[in-house]
């Protein structure tokens, strides 16, 4: 902490990030397991990367999509985890406070573009399915960069309109954060300045980012549940049912997470629950999507082998 504060009303210099146990023991089983975590997510997630750019086959608005996401879950594991790791190994439990608003800043920019990215492919299902005829027009290549564009422009400004926000907040200590990276329910807690402008700000951009996407995605899937059961092949119907599930098993538990986590708040004390939801929305999820989207799919289940054997269809 910084004694001689009077002109920066920010006296904290660094946090404290309390580590999942506290057990030496523990920790090591932790690193092992997270490491392993972070190696098969990466892998995987890279993998599908690799199937969707090298196999002519997947060069569709759905794949490219799902690759997007792909790069996104790599990233997302990758702005907190190794840096854990790496505190572990050191025993040093301190992040400076640029580096936690870092930390924050981009965790928040990718969980963002999540939210629209997988709208996106609500919008590409409901085309596919209930608008067979012009969807070659109306989700051309064109059409899919401005979506991704879009995406990331609004996801910026969530991410920068929280971490602006939080900079303005004073921090007098104590400084120890119960959770194991930078995130804003947390660092509220530690405030000695009001933190009521930050939780609408929170609550108005939440909206913004899960209320109206889930509003999306619901009329989306609506559409295509209709359109599906008009279907008078049933294997057309598994085979629609089947795409559109694996979408919205990742929907159900990207939002699900990221609802409990954030739409919440007023609770003094930060409970063990947000770090098993940190867990989830940083290890599980990027770690579960590869495998989502391609146990049961044929498709990309070929290109990965093509890939991963140096063959091109």
């Amino acid at each position: 902490m910084d004694p001689t504060g009077g002109t920066n009303k920010t006296t904290v210099t660094e946090f404290i990030l309390l580590d999942l146990v506290e057990t030496e023991k523990l920790q090591s089983v932790i690193v092992v397991i997270f490491f392993s975590a972070y190696l098969v997510t990466v892998g995987g997630n890279l993998s599908i990367l690799a199937a969707v750019v090298l196999e002519p086959k997947l060069h569709t608005p759905m794949y490219f999509f799902l690759g997007n996401l792909s790069v996104l879950d790599v990233g997302c594991i990758t702005v907190t985890i190794p840096a854990m790791l790496g505190r572990l190994l050191s025993h040093r439990r301190t992040i400076p406070y640029e580096s936690c608003l870092s930390q924050l800043f981009f965790f928040h920019l990718l969980a963002g573009m999540d939210c629209f990215l997988l709208t996106a492919m609500a919008y590409d299902r409901f085309l596919a399915i209930c608008r067979p005829l012009t969807y070659s027009t109306r989700m051309s290549k064109t059409i899919q960069v401005i979506l991704v564009a879009v995406s990331w422009v609004c996801a910026f400004s969530n991410a920068l309109t929280h971490t602006i926000a939080l900079s303005t907040l004073d921090f007098c200590g104590p400084n120890k954060v119960n959770h194991f990276y930078c995130d804003l329910p947390q660092l509220f807690q530690l405030s000695c300045s009001s933190t009521q402008l930050n939780e609408l700000i929170l609550f108005g951009m939440g909206f913004l980012m899960v209320g109206t996407p889930v509003a999306l995605i619901i009329t989306s899937y609506v559409h295509v549940v209709a359109a599906v059961l008009r279907i008078r092949s049933v294997e057309g119907r598994k085979k629609a049912f089947f795409t559109c599930g694996s979408h919205l098993t990742v929907v159900f538990l990207f939002y699900g997470t990221g609802i409990f986590n954030y739409m919440r708040l007023g609770s003094e004390e930060a409970s063990d629950k947000d770090k098993g939801v940190g867990i989830f929305n940083t290890v599980i999820n990027p770690m579960l999507n590869p495998l989502i989207y391609s146990l049961r799919n044929p498709d990309v289940q070929g290109a990965l082998w093509r890939v991963l054997v140096g063959r091109r269809s």
